[in-house]
Protein backbone atom coordinates (compact mmCIF):
# COMPACT_ATOMS: atom_id res chain seq x y z
CA UNK A 1 0.00 0.00 0.00
CA UNK A 2 2.41 2.67 -1.49
CA UNK A 3 4.68 0.87 1.32
CA UNK A 4 7.67 3.77 1.12
CA UNK A 5 5.90 7.03 0.42
CA UNK A 6 5.68 9.03 3.80
CA UNK A 7 2.15 9.12 4.17
CA UNK A 8 -0.27 9.80 6.97
CA UNK A 9 -3.90 8.28 7.52
CA UNK A 10 -5.95 10.84 6.64
CA UNK A 11 -8.56 11.48 9.78
CA UNK A 12 -11.95 10.94 9.92
CA UNK A 13 -14.98 11.82 11.69
CA UNK A 14 -18.66 10.65 11.46
CA UNK A 15 -20.05 14.28 11.38
CA UNK A 16 -19.02 17.47 12.37
CA UNK A 17 -19.82 20.56 12.64
CA UNK A 18 -19.77 23.93 10.42
CA UNK A 19 -18.19 25.11 12.81
CA UNK A 20 -15.25 22.97 13.52
CA UNK A 21 -15.15 22.09 9.76
CA UNK A 22 -13.95 25.83 9.33
CA UNK A 23 -11.74 25.87 12.10
CA UNK A 24 -9.77 22.38 12.00
CA UNK A 25 -9.38 21.67 7.96
CA UNK A 26 -10.51 25.00 5.75
CA UNK A 27 -8.41 27.21 7.85
CA UNK A 28 -5.28 25.22 8.03
CA UNK A 29 -5.98 23.55 4.59
CA UNK A 30 -6.31 19.98 5.88
CA UNK A 31 -8.10 17.13 4.59
CA UNK A 32 -10.78 14.76 6.69
CA UNK A 33 -13.13 11.87 5.50
CA UNK A 34 -16.58 12.84 7.05
CA UNK A 35 -18.17 9.26 7.30
CA UNK A 36 -21.74 9.67 7.53
CA UNK A 37 -22.26 13.11 5.12
CA UNK A 38 -24.35 11.54 2.75
CA UNK A 39 -25.65 8.99 5.01
CA UNK A 40 -29.69 10.93 4.57
CA UNK A 41 -29.57 11.89 1.09
CA UNK A 42 -31.48 9.89 -1.27
CA UNK A 43 -28.57 9.27 -3.31
CA UNK A 44 -27.04 7.01 -0.64
CA UNK A 45 -29.48 3.79 -1.01
CA UNK A 46 -31.01 5.10 -4.48
CA UNK A 47 -27.17 5.45 -6.42
CA UNK A 48 -26.10 2.43 -7.84
CA UNK A 49 -24.45 0.93 -11.63
CA UNK A 50 -27.88 -0.44 -11.58
CA UNK A 51 -29.64 2.66 -11.63
CA UNK A 52 -27.53 4.93 -13.60
CA UNK A 53 -27.70 2.55 -16.66
CA UNK A 54 -32.17 2.82 -16.00
CA UNK A 55 -32.20 6.56 -15.55
CA UNK A 56 -29.33 7.62 -18.16
CA UNK A 57 -28.20 4.73 -20.18
CA UNK A 58 -28.76 6.84 -23.21
CA UNK A 59 -26.42 9.29 -22.74
CA UNK A 60 -22.88 9.07 -24.22
CA UNK A 61 -19.91 9.90 -22.00
CA UNK A 62 -16.45 11.23 -22.39
CA UNK A 63 -13.77 8.53 -21.06
CA UNK A 64 -10.09 8.77 -20.21
CA UNK A 65 -7.69 6.20 -19.93
CA UNK A 66 -3.93 5.97 -18.26
CA UNK A 67 -2.33 6.52 -21.89
CA UNK A 68 0.60 9.19 -21.93
CA UNK A 69 -0.44 12.66 -22.76
CA UNK A 70 -0.07 13.78 -26.12
CA UNK A 71 0.84 16.80 -28.49
CA UNK A 72 -2.39 15.19 -30.72
CA UNK A 73 -4.68 15.78 -27.89
CA UNK A 74 -5.73 18.80 -26.78
CA UNK A 75 -6.04 20.02 -23.13
CA UNK A 76 -8.02 17.49 -21.33
CA UNK A 77 -9.53 15.86 -24.61
CA UNK A 78 -11.60 12.20 -24.06
CA UNK A 79 -10.19 9.45 -25.70
CA UNK A 80 -13.13 7.73 -26.70
CA UNK A 81 -16.48 8.26 -25.66
CA UNK A 82 -19.35 5.71 -25.29
CA UNK A 83 -22.94 5.46 -24.34
CA UNK A 84 -23.28 5.23 -20.40
CA UNK A 85 -25.20 1.70 -20.38
CA UNK A 86 -22.40 -0.10 -22.45
CA UNK A 87 -19.98 1.64 -20.30
CA UNK A 88 -21.57 0.38 -17.35
CA UNK A 89 -21.77 -3.21 -18.66
CA UNK A 90 -17.97 -2.76 -19.16
CA UNK A 91 -16.72 -2.00 -16.02
CA UNK A 92 -18.50 -4.44 -14.53
CA UNK A 93 -17.62 -7.60 -16.62
CA UNK A 94 -14.07 -6.78 -18.14
CA UNK A 95 -11.37 -5.04 -16.79
CA UNK A 96 -10.46 -1.59 -18.51
CA UNK A 97 -8.44 1.70 -17.93
CA UNK A 98 -11.37 3.48 -19.37
CA UNK A 99 -12.33 6.32 -16.66
CA UNK A 100 -15.49 8.76 -16.71
CA UNK A 101 -13.75 11.86 -15.47
CA UNK A 102 -15.45 14.71 -14.39
CA UNK A 103 -18.54 14.60 -16.18
CA UNK A 104 -21.67 16.22 -15.12
CA UNK A 105 -24.33 13.78 -15.58
CA UNK A 106 -26.48 15.63 -13.57
CA UNK A 107 -26.81 18.72 -16.24
CA UNK A 108 -28.22 15.78 -18.83
CA UNK A 109 -30.69 14.53 -16.08
CA UNK A 110 -31.77 17.01 -13.52
CA UNK A 111 -33.88 14.93 -11.65
CA UNK A 112 -30.30 13.43 -10.02
CA UNK A 113 -30.25 17.05 -8.50
CA UNK A 114 -32.51 16.16 -5.91
CA UNK A 115 -30.90 12.94 -4.78
CA UNK A 116 -28.63 15.06 -2.58
CA UNK A 117 -28.54 18.18 -0.44
CA UNK A 118 -25.95 20.77 -0.64
CA UNK A 119 -23.37 19.99 2.53
CA UNK A 120 -23.45 23.02 5.53
CA UNK A 121 -19.91 23.44 6.38
CA UNK A 122 -19.24 26.97 6.35
CA UNK A 123 -18.21 27.30 3.06
CA UNK A 124 -20.40 28.09 0.06
CA UNK A 125 -20.38 24.90 -2.56
CA UNK A 126 -21.45 24.84 -5.88
CA UNK A 127 -24.25 22.54 -6.16
CA UNK A 128 -24.68 23.70 -9.80
CA UNK A 129 -21.47 22.14 -10.64
CA UNK A 130 -21.87 18.28 -9.42
CA UNK A 131 -19.31 15.93 -11.52
CA UNK A 132 -19.37 12.53 -11.73
CA UNK A 133 -16.59 9.95 -11.91
CA UNK A 134 -16.47 6.14 -12.95
CA UNK A 135 -14.28 3.52 -12.88
CA UNK A 136 -13.19 -0.24 -13.23
CA UNK A 137 -11.25 -2.51 -10.85
CA UNK A 138 -8.07 -1.64 -10.61
CA UNK A 139 -8.24 1.45 -12.91
CA UNK A 140 -5.59 4.59 -11.51
CA UNK A 141 -6.22 8.65 -11.85
CA UNK A 142 -2.87 10.10 -12.35
CA UNK A 143 -1.47 12.05 -10.04
CA UNK A 144 -3.19 15.45 -10.61
CA UNK A 145 -4.26 18.86 -9.36
CA UNK A 146 -7.80 20.58 -10.15
CA UNK A 147 -7.45 23.63 -12.64
CA UNK A 148 -9.76 25.71 -10.74
CA UNK A 149 -8.07 25.05 -7.22
CA UNK A 150 -11.48 24.33 -5.85
CA UNK A 151 -12.33 22.82 -2.35
CA UNK A 152 -13.48 19.65 -3.26
CA UNK A 153 -15.88 17.37 -1.60
CA UNK A 154 -15.32 13.66 -3.05
CA UNK A 155 -18.21 11.53 -2.27
CA UNK A 156 -17.70 7.78 -3.10
CA UNK A 157 -20.25 5.36 -3.74
CA UNK A 158 -19.87 1.53 -4.63
CA UNK A 159 -16.95 -0.30 -3.66
CA UNK A 160 -13.89 0.84 -2.34
CA UNK A 161 -11.08 3.75 -3.80
CA UNK A 162 -7.84 4.44 -2.69
CA UNK A 163 -6.81 8.26 -2.27
CA UNK A 164 -3.41 9.66 -1.86
CA UNK A 165 -3.07 12.81 -1.62
CA UNK A 166 -0.33 15.58 -1.22
CA UNK A 167 -0.51 19.15 -0.34
CA UNK A 168 0.69 22.25 -2.57
CA UNK A 169 3.82 22.73 -0.57
CA UNK A 170 5.02 18.94 -1.82
CA UNK A 171 4.95 19.85 -5.20
CA UNK A 172 8.82 20.42 -5.62
CA UNK A 173 9.32 16.63 -5.01
CA UNK A 174 6.40 15.17 -7.11
CA UNK A 175 8.06 15.91 -10.78
CA UNK A 176 5.46 17.93 -11.79
CA UNK A 177 5.20 18.87 -15.34
CA UNK A 178 5.96 22.36 -16.46
CA UNK A 179 2.71 23.95 -17.73
CA UNK A 180 0.38 21.37 -16.77
CA UNK A 181 -1.36 19.85 -13.62
CA UNK A 182 0.19 16.77 -13.73
CA UNK A 183 3.25 14.82 -12.32
CA UNK A 184 5.51 12.67 -14.92
CA UNK A 185 3.25 10.18 -16.34
CA UNK A 186 4.97 6.83 -15.50
CA UNK A 187 5.12 7.04 -11.62
CA UNK A 188 3.43 4.79 -9.73
CA UNK A 189 2.43 6.31 -6.40
CA UNK A 190 1.42 2.51 -5.54
CA UNK A 191 5.07 1.27 -5.85
CA UNK A 192 7.03 3.88 -6.83
CA UNK A 193 10.81 3.79 -8.04
CA UNK A 194 12.52 5.33 -5.60
CA UNK A 195 15.85 4.97 -8.13
CA UNK A 196 14.52 7.02 -10.76
CA UNK A 197 12.06 9.34 -8.84
CA UNK A 198 14.42 9.93 -5.64
CA UNK A 199 13.14 13.18 -4.66
CA UNK A 200 9.43 11.37 -3.87
CA UNK A 201 11.26 9.93 -0.42
CA UNK A 202 11.56 13.39 0.70
CA UNK A 203 7.03 14.19 -0.22
CA UNK A 204 5.10 13.99 3.09
CA UNK A 205 1.55 12.86 2.14
CA UNK A 206 -1.69 11.68 3.38
CA UNK A 207 -3.32 7.95 2.45
CA UNK A 208 -7.37 6.76 2.93
CA UNK A 209 -9.67 4.49 1.70
CA UNK A 210 -13.04 5.34 1.19
CA UNK A 211 -16.35 3.27 1.19
CA UNK A 212 -19.32 3.72 0.16
CA UNK A 213 -21.46 7.25 1.43
CA UNK A 214 -17.91 7.95 2.47
CA UNK A 215 -17.20 12.17 1.71
CA UNK A 216 -12.93 13.01 1.35
CA UNK A 217 -12.79 16.84 1.76
CA UNK A 218 -9.47 18.00 -0.22
CA UNK A 219 -8.16 21.45 -0.08
CA UNK A 220 -7.76 24.29 -2.61
CA UNK A 221 -4.69 22.80 -5.08
CA UNK A 222 -4.35 19.37 -3.22
CA UNK A 223 -2.70 16.40 -5.30
CA UNK A 224 -4.86 13.71 -5.97
CA UNK A 225 -4.28 10.06 -7.15
CA UNK A 226 -7.07 7.91 -7.08
CA UNK A 227 -7.07 4.05 -7.59
CA UNK A 228 -10.05 2.27 -7.92
CA UNK A 229 -9.64 -1.27 -5.62
CA UNK A 230 -13.35 -2.32 -6.95
CA UNK A 231 -15.78 -0.98 -9.61
CA UNK A 232 -17.09 2.40 -8.29
CA UNK A 233 -18.15 5.80 -8.81
CA UNK A 234 -17.96 9.18 -6.89
CA UNK A 235 -19.48 12.74 -7.10
CA UNK A 236 -17.26 15.79 -6.40
CA UNK A 237 -18.86 18.61 -5.16
CA UNK A 238 -16.93 22.43 -5.10
CA UNK A 239 -16.32 25.11 -3.12
CA UNK A 240 -14.40 28.15 -4.70
CA UNK A 241 -10.98 28.86 -3.10
CA UNK A 242 -11.27 31.51 -0.53
CA UNK A 243 -7.32 32.55 -0.94
CA UNK A 244 -6.72 35.46 -3.24
CA UNK A 245 -3.58 33.58 -4.31
CA UNK A 246 -5.41 30.61 -5.17
CA UNK A 247 -7.96 32.46 -6.78
CA UNK A 248 -5.57 34.42 -9.06
CA UNK A 249 -4.02 30.92 -10.18
CA UNK A 250 -7.42 29.48 -10.81
CA UNK A 251 -8.04 32.56 -13.55
CA UNK A 252 -4.32 32.15 -14.85
CA UNK A 253 -5.01 28.37 -15.53
CA UNK A 254 -8.49 28.64 -17.07
CA UNK A 255 -7.60 31.52 -19.02
CA UNK A 256 -4.46 31.47 -19.88
CA UNK A 257 -2.08 27.88 -19.18
CA UNK A 258 -4.57 25.56 -20.93
CA UNK A 259 -4.43 28.06 -24.09
CA UNK A 260 -0.94 28.33 -24.18
CA UNK A 261 -0.91 24.81 -23.67
CA UNK A 262 -2.90 23.76 -26.63
CA UNK A 263 -1.06 26.43 -28.66
CA UNK A 264 1.97 24.77 -27.90
CA UNK A 265 1.18 20.65 -28.84
CA UNK A 266 0.15 22.62 -31.93
CA UNK A 267 2.95 24.06 -32.49
CA UNK A 268 5.87 22.04 -31.23
CA UNK A 269 4.01 19.09 -31.07
CA UNK A 270 6.23 15.91 -28.96
CA UNK A 271 9.18 17.77 -29.09
CA UNK A 272 7.25 20.57 -26.62
CA UNK A 273 6.28 17.48 -24.36
CA UNK A 274 9.40 16.05 -23.86
CA UNK A 275 10.78 19.35 -23.48
CA UNK A 276 8.04 19.70 -20.34
CA UNK A 277 9.49 15.95 -18.95
CA UNK A 278 12.60 16.62 -19.16
CA UNK A 279 12.30 20.27 -16.97
CA UNK A 280 10.16 18.30 -14.52
CA UNK A 281 12.91 16.16 -13.60
CA UNK A 282 15.63 18.80 -13.46
CA UNK A 283 13.29 21.35 -11.45
CA UNK A 284 12.49 18.04 -8.80
CA UNK A 285 15.95 16.94 -8.63
CA UNK A 286 17.09 20.69 -8.26
CA UNK A 287 14.63 21.33 -5.63
CA UNK A 288 15.59 18.29 -3.43
CA UNK A 289 19.35 18.38 -3.75
CA UNK A 290 19.60 21.95 -2.59
CA UNK A 291 17.94 20.91 0.88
Amino acid sequence: MSEGLNLTEIPRVKSISAEDFVELYVKPQKPVVIEQLANDWEAFNLWSFDYFKEIAGDVVVPLYDNRPISHKEKFNEPHAKMKLRDYVNLLKTEKTQYRIFLFNLIKEVPELQKHFNTPELGIRILKDLPYLFFGAHDSKVFMHYDIDFANIFHIHFEGKKRCILFPPSETKYLYKVPNSLVTVNNIDFNNPDFDKFPALKKAKGYITELNHGETLYMPEGYWHYMHYLTPGFSMSLRALPRSAMNIGKAVYNLAVMRNVENLMRKLRGDAWMKYKERLAFERTNKYSEIE
